[in-house]
């Protein structure tokens, strides 16, 4: 009876050590956290990480008192204390665990100006915390195993160490994933907020979480894609930082002229095309350098009265060079990064004119309107340069096509 009052005395006093610690330590701790104002008082005082903590204090009063306990049994005492200390250990193992959240949650996110939580675009160290996390998790297992049957570490690694074929096959994805990501953080591969493209596993969207297994894609659609780490780094992905980083997004599309449009341009064309405010430099140029040859060519005697021999703009070319005065004098094109018009290789749907530049924003949607703006012009103004689109024939031309040849009058679209 001594012996049992003893312990349930005991146990009463160790739960009251962790509420007088909680109610007189805790606002002192939550006090000194609040006035240093660091991210180190910030994981380590943590309040889940100091709640934990005051939970060791009860086993380390049971290890204490247990051999003040009268008329106890010693094999008893021994089991009490045993299970003290493996509690005590789960107990630090628990409040370490806290801290390493802690940590986690202070690396991945601020405190902005109006006090709202926001998530930085870092390098996560959620694999190397979720790892650190198991190794704790097993040392706990395998010390508190050790305190409870009273044997040494030493026999229960050893133990571990026969087994080390079988533990390889259970960690194989751990190991694999840890490597990956280890590999992804050293070279700066992947961060929180990139947006990644990997078509093999339907991923298009922005990195929203690192984890040791696992990376989780958000992707436009708003669903969710899960990426085993390890493919991270035995297959390719796309990924668009560079892109946000530089400040531009590149708009590399064509316009397809109908070949059959392509004349040169009499000198009534360019007065017209002179009128254009972004072209005038241009064709002043160029006409002074007619002049300049026409007048080398008469203190030569070649008079150059064949058409051919002379030289003459084209209207396709014309329009490539008021393509590029455009883009250059449109503040929402990027005059710092490359900036060309070209003319490929003609094909059986045109000729191609392709724009090669970059918009001076990267967001989506202020990018998809500018593109949208400046083509939406080009095509609006091809017609004034005596150009036409291509356009392959649809039902209804082929329609026109046939009424008309039935009634000998002239198709709609060649009238208009």
């Amino acid at each position: 009876m001594q012996a049992f009052m003893g312990l349930a005395l005991l146990l009463a006093l160790a739960l009251m050590v962790r509420y007088l610690a909680l109610l007189l330590f805790m606002p002192v701790l939550q006090r000194v956290r609040t006035q240093a104002n660091s991210r180190l008082t910030d994981v380590v005082l943590d309040d889940a990480a100091l709640r934990r903590m005051a939970r060791v204090l009860p086993s380390l009063v049971v290890q204490m008192g247990i051999d003040e306990v009268p008329h106890l049994n010693p094999t008893a005492a021994t089991v009490v204390g045993n299970i003290a200390m493996a509690l005590m250990v789960i107990q630090i193992v628990r409040a370490l665990l806290a801290m390493l959240d802690a940590l986690l949650l202070a690396q991945n996110q601020k405190v902005g100006g109006d006090g709202q939580t926001v998530a930085m675009n870092v390098s996560s160290i959620k694999s190397y915390v979720q790892l650190g996390k198991l190794i704790l998790m097993v040392a706990a297992a395998i010390i508190a195993a050790a305190v409870l049957f009273n044997r040494s570490p030493l026999i229960v690694l050893s133990g571990l160490g026969a087994m080390s074929a079988v533990l390889m096959l259970v960690f194989k994805d751990t190991i694999l994933s840890f490597t990956a990501g280890v590999l992804l953080s050293s070279n700066d591969m992947l961060r929180l907020g990139d947006w990644i493209e990997m078509p093999q596993v339907g991923a298009d969207g922005d990195v929203v979480d690192i984890a040791l297994h696992t990376v989780k894609v958000q992707n436009w659609d708003k669903t969710i894609t899960t990426i085993p780490t390890w493919r991270l780094m035995s297959e390719s992905y796309r990924n668009w930082r560079g892109m946000s980083e530089s400040g531009g997004r590149r708009i590399k599309r064509t316009l397809r002229v109908d070949a059959s449009s392509v004349r040169f341009l009499d000198d009534g064309d360019m007065a017209y095309l002179s009128n254009f405010e972004v072209l005038r430099p241009y064709l002043q140029g160029k006409r002074e350098a007619l002049v300049h040859l026409s007048h080398d060519r008469a203190e030569s005697g070649d008079k150059g009265g064949f058409p051919a021999n002379q030289r003459r703009l084209t209207n396709i070319g014309t329009f490539r060079a008021y393509i590029e005065a455009y883009l250059r004098s449109n503040p929402r094109v990027h005059q710092g990064m490359m900036l060309m018009v070209r003319t490929l290789e003609p094909t059986p749907e045109g000729v191609p004119i392709e724009l090669y530049c970059f918009t001076a924003t990267t967001a989506w949607v202020a990018y998809e309107n500018t593109q949208g703006d400046i083509f939406d012009h080009l095509l609006a103004i091809l017609p004034e340069f005596g150009l036409r689109l291509y356009q392959s024939p649809c039902g209804n031309d082929l329609r026109l096509g046939l009424t008309a040849q039935r009634t000998g009058a002239a198709p709609v679209a060649e009238a208009a």
